[in-house]
């Protein structure tokens, strides 16, 4: 009666695997996700794109160049377009506009009071216009932005951290643009 349990479980055990066996790349590939940023949305037969300064219809001075160059490092480091300057001669144009830039915050020490940690949330209006067809490829009126930094309390350390934060902001918020465009969110 022993032997015959134990050949019975083997069979259950070894049936169990050929099931997980068979029926895990079945569940895998009818799970409907799919790697994000592996196909570009965009024609294939284009080879530049242009991208004009931003506007910029905020105070924050010169906030639209560092946008601008941000976005323009990332289509070169991770696309295969080329970014030129003049639009008649690209295959599409890339215009941004940043409509605001708020500023709260978040976190306070608790012992002083100061802050600690701010929220920046930036809107941008940004849209890529086929040179043509005239006609907008991608398009997004209020693109937000959102992120948290840090501010220093220590004041032997302290230091204006306003640019930095402000270069960390513009690369996040084209990293997070490029691949919008890129995939046609």
């Amino acid at each position: 009666m022993r032997n015959r349990v134990s050949k019975v479980a083997q069979i259950g055990s070894r049936l169990a695997l050929w099931l997980a066996v068979l029926v895990a790349p079945l569940a895998a590939a009818g799970c409907g996700y799919h790697v994000a940023g592996h196909a570009s949305q965009l024609p294939s037969e284009w080879k530049d794109i242009a991208v004009p300064a931003f506007k910029n219809d905020t105070t924050r001075y010169r906030i639209e160049q560092r946008f601008t160059q941000a976005v323009i490092r990332e289509f070169i480091t991770r696309t295969k377009y080329r970014v030129v300057q003049d639009p008649q001669s690209a295959d599409a144009v890339l215009h941004g506009e940043v409509l605001s830039i708020e500023t709260s915050p978040v976190l306070f020490e608790a012992t002083t009071g100061q802050v600690t940690m701010m929220l920046v949330t930036v809107h941008t209006k940004v849209e890529l216009i086929d040179n043509k067809t005239e006609k907008p490829i991608y398009k997004n009126d209020d693109m937000v932005f959102r992120d948290e930094y840090q501010i220093s309390t220590d004041l032997n350390s302290f230091f204006e951290e306003q640019d930095p934060a402000l270069e960390r902001m513009s690369r996040d918020l084209a990293s997070h643009l490029v691949s919008n465009v890129l995939e046609n969110f």
